[in-house]
């Protein structure tokens, strides 16, 4: 029972390929990249929201190990 050869990926690959049919699998294709690309923009977009809000404040106590944060949330009037 070892690995797969390269010729029984294949064969999986053309049974994949007449059972769906290559424009169903073109389709997939193109929604799950379009997912990614969605999904690798909200990170992004996250992350800049989140670099450095004007109104945190730090304060350390007496052990260096611990940091008490206070967040305020900006308000627009």
């Amino acid at each position: 029972m070892g690995s797969f050869s390269i010729w029984h990926w294949l064969i999986v690959l053309v049974i994949v390929a007449l059972v769906f049919g290559t424009k169903k699998l073109r389709n997939m294709g193109e929604d799950l990249g379009g997912a990614v690309k969605g999904f690798k923009k909200g990170m992004h977009d996250a992350e800049q929201e989140g670099k450095a809000p004007e109104s945190v404040t730090q304060q350390r106590t007496q052990n260096d190990d611990t940091i008490d944060v206070q967040a305020k949330e900006k308000k627009d009037v």
